[in-house]
């Protein structure tokens, strides 16, 4: 028979672990930061100096002595090695250094799209260039396209004309994307993907000097260059001006 103060002891453990599992699925996140210093708790470690060189495996006090003799900190690196690795380094310009470059890549970083495209087999001339225009715009922008041939009624015995369309579609936006994925049938549907060429982050950075450059062209050239030349010209005209008036008198 479970005693009242360990079932008292359970109800919190089995509160703690729920608490724990709301707040990861809250978004949250256990720390993961690595054991640094006296909160290492391991009789001897492998050791790493601070350029990367090997020290090999010292009891924990010589670590901890060998730390604060260069003045760094000693960070256990891989906790699950036996014995843990731990290596001497600045702990705080590690974790700034670390923070910056994921800043910077989050920064840089281009979600992909995927756009998709409906066609039927038997298309319309007029209807599948306009399609066509929106895969051509969707490619230039860096974005993946999802090509869909929608199949109805006996179309679904001939498949071959919803491949031929996809092999058509492909060959004419070949100089701006490739098959990603090559048709497949999909229940009444067959579809293809097709990949740009140009990355997201090249694509976009194109689409901003094209449109430095139209708002260029709107806003025309300079002024100031060409009334130099007027009112170089306007003193000399001044100037002849008074110089034939006498002469007429």
């Amino acid at each position: 028979m479970v005693s009242r103060l360990g079932w008292s002891l359970h109800k919190r453990r089995y509160a703690a672990v729920r608490q724990a599992v709301a707040w990861c699925y809250r978004g949250g996140s256990i720390s993961a930061e690595p054991r640094i210093n006296d909160r290492i708790r391991v009789p001897e470690v492998r050791l790493v100096g601070p350029s990367g060189e090997q020290v090999g495996i010292v009891p924990l006090a010589k670590a901890l002595e060998l730390a604060q003799e260069y003045d760094l900190d000693l960070v256990e690196v891989a906790a699950t090695a036996r014995p843990p690795v731990c290596k001497l380094m600045d702990y705080g310009k590690f974790k700034y250094e670390s923070a910056m470059k994921a800043r910077e890549a989050r920064k840089n970083q281009a979600h992909t799209v995927i756009k998709e495209m409906k066609l039927r087999p038997k298309i319309d001339p007029h209807d599948y260039d306009t399609k066509k225009g929106h895969v051509v715009r969707f490619l230039k922008q860096g974005d993946k396209v999802k090509i869909t041939i929608m199949f109805r009624g006996r179309e679904q015995s001939r498949p071959e004309l919803g491949f031929r369309l996809l092999q058509r579609l492909a060959s004419d936006v070949e100089e701006l994307g490739f098959i990603e994925s090559n048709p497949k049938q999909d229940g009444r549907n067959m579809i293809m993907v097709l990949g740009p060429h140009k990355k997201k982050t090249e694509a976009m950075a194109e689409a901003r000097e094209a449109q430095a450059a139209r708002k260029a062209e709107r806003q025309g050239p300079t002024p100031d260059a060409e009334p130099e030349g007027d009112t170089a010209e306007a003193p000399a005209a001044a100037a002849e001006a008074p110089a034939e008036t006498p002469s007429e008198a």
